[in-house]
């Protein structure tokens, strides 16, 4: 999808007749999902033609109060939507040269890979840089204070691909936009967004720092069961790829502004810019191309929260779910989905039931393997008795769960395509995961080490 299909989508929608959807309907629809989904609380609001059609909170948050329109939620990677667009308004006040190297608008940014110099601000906002959690330390970044000494802590890190010749999806990315966005305006991060993105719109509830705007605590399911946890710590506060905190309220006020509607915060060309994805891949600026809708999309999961913002160059509709627990699946994307769907006069597939199959399956696998594991126990001797051949090697496959446990952050890395995961990050969303596979590998070790000890009495008895 280039500028040219967004101009087409936007006469469209201007000369197509777009189905009315009624705020009831919206409303019916999200009930239906929350109960199906077993989601404890989720705001959404749907927006058209520069007006709110609907916005309502649903279920409750960690601390028993009923969430509403109003209730503050941690949104994640959406937030890179609004750096991306905090970033645009100093490209148009001529303080950010948006095809300028990074290096010479930005002091104190330095690397020890030489291609560093060549980044460029349009390929940070692409995810194109070159940056990547393979080859920057993320768990020193994650400890920073201050987004200064973020930015100084890349100094030893190096690129994993030229810059502009690799799409890979890195936070780093935003978090210098952030940096680079203080340093521009003179401002620190958040108090630029509240002057020039939060405060225009009237987000009056929306910040990037939870001594600004509190989030009540998420949940975590855990075998059905959703137990409310603290956010896990790390560079949340103002953070330019996670740190916006905001209400279903606020965001329908964003997605006015960026439907064209509304108060503009940038002209329309810099808002296409924003919105078309670069030719390698259906990302532009905190913005992709759902390909099977068309829908303009971005998605945000931290560890006890889930969101999504869309708008529809078909249809001039704006959504946006969020959710205050977090899961092996994100229910947050197929509610939008349906509200989607509804505003195309399509009849929605109602969300759930596959975070309780998974999580069902995950702990009968458990409760088998603990139970194979206390029979391997108290037939350890029988076993014995029985001098196998290779008795080592029938060992093997009872360790095999143990080498995948000790390898479980990489092999997740692996899978999420090189983003850097750790452990206490695989105690929150993936919780269930982690207990059936540390429950596997005790069970299997358990039961290697009795035979092996009975094994050897064994041995030394009869010799």
């Amino acid at each position: 999808m280039n500028t040219f299909l967004i101009s087409l989508f936007t006469a469209a929608t201007l000369s197509a007749p777009t189905p009315s959807i009624a705020p009831a309907t919206i409303d019916a629809y999200v009930r239906g999902a929350v109960e199906s989904t077993g989601l404890p609380g989720v705001s959404v609001v749907v927006t058209h033609n520069g007006q709110v059609v609907h916005a309502a909170g649903y279920g409750h948050d960690s601390e028993g109060h009923a969430v509403t329109q109003n209730t503050p939620m941690r949104v994640a990677s959406v937030s890179k939507s609004f750096t991306a667009m905090a970033v645009m308004t100093l490209v148009e006040r001529g303080k950010i040269d948006l095809d300028g190297p990074l290096a010479a608008q930005l002091p104190g940014f330095r690397m020890a890979d030489p291609r560093a110099a060549k980044i460029t601000v349009r390929q940070l906002l692409n995810q194109t840089s070159g940056l990547s959690d393979t080859t920057v330390d993320i768990a020193a970044v994650e400890n920073a204070t201050s987004l200064a000494d973020y930015t100084s802590r890349l100094a030893d890190s190096e690129l994993r691909a030229d810059p502009g010749t690799h799409w890979e999806y890195c936070n780093v990315n935003y978090d210098l936009a952030a940096r680079l966005v203080e340093v521009a305006s003179g401002q620190r991060f958040g108090d630029y967004l509240r002057d020039r993105v939060f405060g225009p719109l009237g987000m009056k509830s929306s910040a990037v720092s939870d001594q600004v705007v509190k989030p009540a605590d998420g949940y975590n399911s855990i075998f059905g069961a959703w137990l409310p946890r603290p956010e896990l710590s790390g560079f949340l506060n103002d953070s330019g790829s996670g740190g916006v905190i905001t209400t279903a309220a606020d965001m329908g006020r964003w997605l006015i502004a960026q439907t064209g509607d509304g108060r503009p915060l940038v002209k329309r060309q810099s808002l296409d810019v924003m919105h078309t994805p670069i030719k390698t891949r259906d990302y532009g600026m905190g913005w992709g191309v759902d390909q099977d809708t068309g829908l303009l999309t971005h998605s945000g999961n931290l560890f006890t929260y889930n969101a999504v913002e869309a708008i529809s160059p078909k249809t001039g509709y704006g959504f946006a779910v969020m959710a205050n627990g977090a899961a092996l699946t994100d229910d947050t994307y197929a509610i939008m989905e349906g509200l989607a769907a509804l505003s195309e006069g399509r009849s929605p597939e109602t969300p759930g039931g596959d975070r309780q199959l998974y999580e069902l399956v995950l702990g009968a696998i458990a409760v088998v393997a603990a139970g194979l594991g206390a029979m391997g126990v108290l037939r350890a001797r029988r076993w014995a008795a029985r001098r196998p051949r290779r008795p080592w090697l029938r060992l093997v496959p009872l360790l095999l769960p143990a080498v995948v446990l000790a390898a479980y952050p990489d092999l997740i890395s692996f899978l999420m395509n090189g983003r850097a995961v750790t452990w206490a990050q695989l105690t929150y969303f993936a919780a269930p995961l982690s207990i059936m596979l540390l429950v596997t590998a005790l069970a299997g070790m358990v039961a290697t080490v009795t035979r092996i000890c009975v094994l050897c009495k064994l041995t030394r008895y009869t010799n």
